[in-house]
């Protein structure tokens, strides 16, 4: 049973119409939350990449930036 409220009106929706209603919602949902899940793996995946080429680089530039250093 879904009971819609709207400008003092009340609807009741019952019956197939209600599981369909439901059936679509949940639908809906779930490729959202799929989505959203796609993208925040691809995020991460991303980052991980970029750090695992960034870091490396990093250190070696700071080991040859140390060999140019002057001594006193």
């Amino acid at each position: 049973m879904i009971v819609i409220q709207r400008n003092g009106q009340t609807t009741v929706i019952t019956g197939w119409r209600a599981w369909l209603i439901g059936a679509a919602a949940f639908a809906f949902t779930a490729a959202l939350i799929g989505v959203v899940a796609f993208v925040l793996l691809g995020v991460a995946i991303t980052v991980g990449a970029i750090l695992m080429i960034v870091i490396p680089v990093a250190i070696g530039l700071a080991l040859i930036a140390s060999l140019f250093r002057r001594s006193p």
